[in-house]
């Protein structure tokens, strides 16, 4: 199997002039990102409010959905097992035409298969109905075993995706709003999962209609869920997500806002060795080509890959 080029890091000639934050430069990337999907008209708030259906187009049994400005972000973050940060407030995402924020523990990749997978099944259901599933059923879909230690890995997931909470505010290119969920006291906060009841092995979940707004005009990115699942490092999980949310055949991300938005808090030499191994299985897994670490004008390097066309 091919391995990543390497090419030896330079260091960067001092400037006179005030460099970008890290957090600039990231806003900076994903402001290209976001700005096609700001041009899409607003969504209907009153069908949402309603209770309107949650229909993606796209979506089928070996596919799964996250909207762009989430996959985009560190909401969800390959983190180590164990530690987990609390945000109060804090800001995953923000540009000219968008500013996401969230409350509650860090959340992980296997809370992103949790969440995704509960998207899935609230679009299977009628408009107003809460679904209700069979735990083994659900662990079974994400590719995990049944026992006693799943089962209470589950409770876990939803009780962290409960209590986690975002504050969403996304514009068109002329500042009008889009749609706009706990930015304003007249708007509440969304919850990943607006809650859900237990009763004699299965789970009813109860999904706040307003993600209808999130997820519309196609602003979201399908996941191949066959092959997330064959996967076994956890930036290769977010990556994928991450690689969807542009259509750009070649890609390419610093480094250093790769490891930020994976929450990474290492030094950079062993992110960069993460890297290079989740890069390798994503090719083998036939979602990017070509893929490379390399050194950008000014020094700083730089992951590329070519996104492989479905």
């Amino acid at each position: 199997m091919p391995t990543p080029k390497m090419t030896p890091h330079r260091t960067p000639n001092p400037k006179t002039t005030p460099r970008p934050t890290n957090l600039q430069r990231l806003n900076q990337v994903m402001e290209r990102l976001t700005l096609k999907a700001a041009l899409a008209p607003e969504p209907s708030a009153a069908a949402a409010s309603s209770g309107a259906a949650l229909v993606l187009p796209g979506l089928t049994e070996a596919v799964r959905a996250i909207p762009n400005y989430i996959a985009r972000s560190g909401l969800f973050a390959p983190v180590r097992r164990g530690w987990r940060t609390y945000h109060d407030d804090a800001t995953f995402l923000t540009g000219k035409n968008i500013l996401l924020k969230g409350t509650g523990k860090q959340l992980t990749e296997d809370h992103a298969d949790i969440w995704m997978h509960a998207m899935f099944l609230q679009t299977t259901v009628q408009t107003g109905q809460a679904p209700r599933i069979n735990r083994a059923d659900f662990l079974r879909a994400l590719g995990r075993p049944t026992g006693g230690s799943a089962y209470d890995w589950l409770h876990t997931g939803m009780h962290d995706l409960a209590q986690f909470c975002l504050r969403i505010e996304a514009k068109r290119p002329d500042g009008s709003i889009k749609y706009s969920c706990g930015h304003h006291p007249a708007t509440r906060v969304l919850p990943m999962i607006g809650g859900f009841d237990y009763e004699n092995g299965e789970y009813q979940l109860f999904i706040d209609p307003r993600w209808s707004q999130i997820f519309a005009n196609r602003e979201y990115t399908l996941v191949d869920w066959e092959k997330r699942l064959q996967m076994r490092h956890e930036l290769s999980k977010s990556l994928q997500r991450l690689i969807g949310t542009s259509s750009d055949q070649e890609q390419r991300y610093s480094l250093q806002i790769l490891k930020e938005r994976a929450v990474y808090a290492g030094p950079m030499h062993k992110f960069r060795a993460v890297l290079e191994r989740s890069l390798l299985e994503l090719e083998a897994l036939n979602i990017i080509a070509s893929p490379r670490i390399d050194v950008a004008s000014r020094g700083n390097e730089q992951a590329i890959w070519n996104r492989v066309e479905k």
